[in-house]
Order: structure tokens, then sequence, then C-alpha cells
């Protein structure tokens, strides 16, 4: 695996496990940067400058929760508030704009009780939809700015995307106010997308962790599937490089979804997201989601032929829990929760796969993949059906990944040429 720079110095750099949860909001505020200034987000390069590239435009915004400044104040609320920006409406990704709603759920439409402002739902809707909403709010200008968390299955990515095509076709500008990838943003893993595979978990072919910021997304899309027809003006951080922890930014972690509470579950995610494919819980209804998963057939054993396999930069411990909701409800359910003893070495896409390999062969009556109309759900996520059929065909975690290396490498070349960042 490839060594990512920068990394967070003494923390879970070797030596004494430690749990991903653990590397929260709390380390962030001692990170070095954060003393310094740290990382300015394009919100704050936005603001900073005036909004002069907003000036005498009817500005609607694409925000959830995640859309903050230093002082946890929304930036929805800061724009209203603010006479140099004419902000007239928001869009909501799933969970919503306001993130009261679940995993594939969102808030509706309705008028914002704080600014008074038209919030439009634009979770699950077609381009065409959501361009209906652009041109009935009287927007000139469409502004997204959300955390995404590094994974192509994670849907933020897709909003953006398909608020991309609407702006097309409504003849509206579109503008990314960039944010860090947490993940550190070094170099693109997992399988790539196949396009009979397409959903809304995974649109168009980009790896599964793609190691790009919202910004580089937006201009990849519009040079390699939109024909350069979106043209976004991206308002570029200052301050990041790529390989920054997300402690040494200096920013706020607020969870992008309700599922989503750490950097930690960050961290795991790209690769602990692939056990919504399983019939095994992953760990939805527990303080610690993608952090502690099981089943009720799963046992101590696991644990021990999980640490038997030594895979880097992580351990596992027996753990014990009854999800709250979701898979497995209010059901007792054996399994493990990670620990991350170096997020330098340790690849989530791997370590998941060698985790799902091994369920599989300890318990061949009970494990089974969960199937969705496509027919499986593990093929959407991981974006055809290659990493499935592999792995019923008996391969091992070396031949599963090496399965999908050609197309990665293509997926390398490309991105490549859409980064802002060293």
């Amino acid at each position: 695996m490839t060594t990512r720079r920068g990394v967070l110095r003494g923390i879970a750099a070797g030596g004494a496990a430690v749990p991903l949860a653990a590397l929260g909001p709390a380390t962030a505020q001692a990170a070095p940067a954060a003393r310094n200034g740290g990382v300015r987000t394009g919100f704050e390069m936005l603001r900073a400058g005036g909004y002069r590239e907003l000036r005498g435009q009817k500005v609607g915004m694409v925000a959830n929760p995640t859309a903050v400044i230093r002082d946890l104040s929304h930036e929805v609320d800061v724009m209203h508030g603010s006479s140099a920006v004419d902000l007239v409406a928001v869009f909501g990704p799933e969970h919503g704009f306001r993130g009261s709603a679940q995993a594939g759920g969102s808030e509706g439409s309705y008028k914002d009780p704080r600014t008074g402002i038209a919030v439009y739902d634009a979770y699950a809707k077609t381009p065409q939809q959501i361009a209906d909403y652009f041109l009935k709010s009287g927007i000139d200008t469409v502004v997204f700015d959300i955390q995404d968390v590094g994974a192509r299955f994670y849907t933020y990515i897709w909003t953006m995307f398909d608020c991309m095509r609407a702006a097309i076709q409504a003849g509206k500008r579109f503008v990314v106010l960039d944010r860090p990838n947490p993940l550190g943003g070094v170099e693109a893993t997992g399988p790539v997308l196949h396009t009979g595979y397409a959903s809304g978990v995974g649109r168009e072919p980009i790896a599964q962790q793609h190691a790009m910021t919202v910004g580089e997304l937006a201009r990849l899309f519009d040079g390699e599937f939109l024909d350069g027809k979106a043209k976004p003006q991206v308002v570029q951080m200052r301050g990041w490089r790529r390989g920054m922890a997300w402690e040494e930014t200096g920013l706020p972690w607020v969870l992008p979804s309700p599922n989503m509470p750490t950097i930690g579950t960050a961290v795991a995610y790209p690769g602990m997201g692939l056990f919504e494919a399983v019939n095994i819980s992953e760990g939805r209804g527990t303080t610690v989601p993608f952090e502690m998963v099981g089943a009720p057939y799963a046992d101590w054993h696991w644990a021990d032929d999980l640490n038997g396999l030594n895979l880097p930069g992580v351990r596992f411990r027996e753990a014990y829990f009854a999800p709250t909701f979701s898979k497995w409800a209010n059901q007792n359910c054996g399994g493990v929760q990670l620990f991350v003893t170096d997020r330098r070495r340790f690849d989530p896409i791997r370590t998941a796969l060698a985790m799902i390999i091994s369920a599989r062969r300890l318990y061949p009556k009970d494990f089974a993949w969960r199937e969705s109309k496509s027919p499986y759900w593990i093929d959407l996520l991981t974006g055809s059906d290659q990493v499935r059929t592999a792995i019923d065909g008996g391969a091992n975690v070396d031949q599963v990944v090496a399965g999908w290396q050609a197309d990665l490498a293509r997926f390398r070349a490309q991105r490549r040429r859409y980064l802002l960042y060293r």
C-alpha cells in the first residue's frame, strides 16, 4: 500500500493499538495546525474575499450540517446575515440540510425556521427534477459545500454530480467551495465502478477510495462525464496538502451523516462500508458504526482468525453487542471491534475484504450476500460483480485485489489531470 505522507505524528503510528473513536474532535483541538491557523476552507476564502465570486447573483446552496465556519456557525446562517451575498434557496442531500434524517432518508422540502429560506429536497431526485427546483427558486448560481469522506459510495458526491447535470439543464453557474479529503487524498485505491453498475451509490467510473477533494472531483466529473458543459468554479482551500491527517487541518469534525460520528469512522468507512452488503451488522445502532461489526452467528473464532492474518495497521477485539436499529436490531451479536494501530499502513478496503472472506469461511451455513434489485448490493458498492464472484470462487484477498488493478491504474492516470493540490 502507498504510504500516506504527513499523517498525524505520534498518534496511531505504531505501538499500542488505538481505537478509531479515540482519534476524533478532541485530538483535532490539540493538533499543531490548529494552533497555527490550519487549513482555510473554500468558504473561508470566499468570505475573506467579500463573496466577490457571488456578487450580483441570486445564490442557492447545496449544504448539510458540515458547512460550518471555525466558530461552528453554519455558513447558510452566516451568508443570510451578510448584505454582500443574496442567498435565496438551499438544497438538501441525503439526511437533509439540517441532518436529522437517517440513512436513505431526507427532510423533505420546507421553509427553514431559522432563516426563512426555502429548502428543497434534492435527495434521490433526477437531474431534471433538481433543474426544476433551480428554476423555481430563481437562483443564478449553485454553490456546493458538503464534507465528503473519500469513498465512492458516500452519496454526497453524487448529489454534487446530479446538481452539476441539473445546472447544465437549467443554465446555472456551479461553484464548489472546497474542503479536505479527510483520508489524506494521496493515492486512489480499490475497485473502479463499471458503467453497467451505476446507481445512487456510484454514478460513474471512479475508484472506491478516490483520493480527491470535492473540488477536484467536480473538475473530473465535468471533464470526463459531462463534456465540459458544467464548467465548475472551484474556490480552493489554502494550507491543505495531500497526506495531511484531519487532525492537522485545525478544522472541527462535524459528523457528515448520523453514522459518521468521528474521523476514525471515516478512516474505516471506505472498506467497512462493504458490510452493508452482507448479513453482518455494520454497527449501525451502536456508538461505533463501521468499527464494530457482527452477527448472531459469529463468535470469538472470528477475532482470533483475523488477528492471525496479521493485516497491516490493524488489530481486532472480540466484541458482543445488540444494535438498537438496522440489521439484527435488538439481537445479541458476536463479532469484532476494529482498532487501527497505524493509519499509514492500514488499507480499509483490503482489510474489509479479508474480514468478509474470513467470515464466509468460518460460518459457511450462515453467511450471505444481501440481495438487491441488481441483484447483489455488494456489486453496487464495489462497482461490478468481480469482487463477489472472485470470493464465491474461493479467491484469497490478494487475488481479489489483483482483479481490479488494471482499472485502477487507468483511473489513477485520469485522476492526476484534475488535481489542484500537491
